[in-house]
């Protein structure tokens, strides 16, 4: 999903085209008795970072590929390239041109002068209509920002399938709504054994979306980044540290190694796509320590038990990919992905993060 964020954010950018096609009946040519052995078409070239996206680069125009199971979204700048492109390909198969971009894979595409913008509303309503919460009353935010689950001190739920399958939904649903990360991530932690307690937290969640139509379990931390292409909201992820950090600043210097990567990744991928991005990258951190290690080539006794292989982060600052800056807490907008907030923050990080209710009177 962070490709395809990626792609339409340049799109944007470059006032791509964009339009859909979809192969007909896609799956009903999978039966094959011989091998098939296929390759690109001349001039394309596929992205070694994602290999279900394409470009072809020509003197006068650009045309790129993005290609999902059956689902295909073409794009470029030549209406003319992309229409022959679409020409083509429907005598090599029978495909269905949708036209230009409304809806891809369960999410609405909605484009004007001011860019294009991503929602989920349909996949909204029947969340909510099947937990039966149609008339249920919104609340603000998601999480009360003093929340304890237990584990397991009550009886499981009779049907845990309930659970998976919502908060299986939900998970789904943060692809266009980074606020809910920290909560999914919550929440997928009882998928085992949920209990009635558990089920109503997810209801809350729910509930949180009828309003727009570190763990004390593991004692792990949450790394959380927030990626920004311009002004455009490309990349975002809530996830448990893989071990248990001896300090604050010790799990902030592996956050900021997760977010790197990321970036490493990310630079690639725009790269591909015609896209240079000027050089060192604005990392932001709300941790003092964190940073200091960072400078510090020095290894000491309070950074001996950080993996070797996170002090990666040092040999990018060094070869200018990314520079690190310290940000206030008070504004720092991963803290919705990492922890719960109260009403008046998370209304304050909702509105930075560039999230807007569409379907909102005016």
């Amino acid at each position: 999903m962070v490709t395809i964020h990626t792609f339409l954010s340049v799109a944007a950018a470059k006032n791509w085209e964009l339009h859909q096609m979809d192969v007909h009946n896609a799956f009903l040519h999978g039966d094959l008795e011989e091998k098939v052995y296929i390759k690109l078409p001349p001039g394309f070239c596929s992205e070694s970072s994602d290999y279900s996206l394409f470009t072809l680069q020509h003197a006068s125009f650009q045309l790129n590929v993005l290609v999902y199971v059956d689902d295909l979204i073409v794009s470029g700048n030549n209406n003319a390239a992309i229409q022959n492109f679409k020409a083509y390909l429907s005598t090599c198969f029978y495909m269905k041109d949708l036209g230009p971009l409304k809806y891809f894979l369960g999410i609405e595409v909605a484009r004007n002068h001011t860019g294009i913008f991503l929602c989920q509303r349909k996949y909204t309503l029947d969340i909510i209509s099947e937990v039966g919460l149609l008339g249920a009353k919104p609340v603000g935010f998601p999480l009360d920002q003093n929340h304890h689950l237990p584990l397991a001190k009550e009886k499981p739920l009779s049907n845990p399938e309930c659970y998976r399958r919502l908060v299986g939904r939900l998970i789904y649903l943060s692809v266009t709504r980074p606020e809910l990360s920290y909560s999914v991530h919550f929440l997928v932690q009882f998928m085992q054994k949920p209990v009635h307690e558990h089920w109503d937290t997810a209801l809350r969640v729910v509930r949180y979306l009828k309003d727009w139509a570190g763990c004390p379990l593991t004692r792990l931390s949450l790394t959380g980044w927030f990626i920004l292409l311009g002004n455009s909201p490309i990349s975002w992820k809530t996830k448990k540290q893989h071990v248990v950090s001896r300090s604050f600043a010790e799990a902030k210097y592996r956050s900021m190694a997760s977010t790197t990567c990321e970036l490493k990744w990310l630079k690639a991928l725009l790269l591909f796509l015609g896209v240079a991005h000027p050089r060192p990258i604005t990392l932001h951190c709300d941790s003092q320590a964190a940073l200091h290690i960072v400078a510090n080539p020095v290894f000491h006794e309070r950074t001996k038990y950080i993996d070797v292989d996170c002090h990666f982060v040092r040999d990018t600052v060094v070869q200018q990919l990314i520079a690190p800056q310290h940000v206030s807490t008070r504004v720092q907008l991963t803290d919705i992905f990492t922890k719960a907030l109260g009403k008046q923050q998370f209304d304050f990080f909702l509105r930075k993060l560039g999230i807007y209710n569409l379907h909102a009177p005016t």
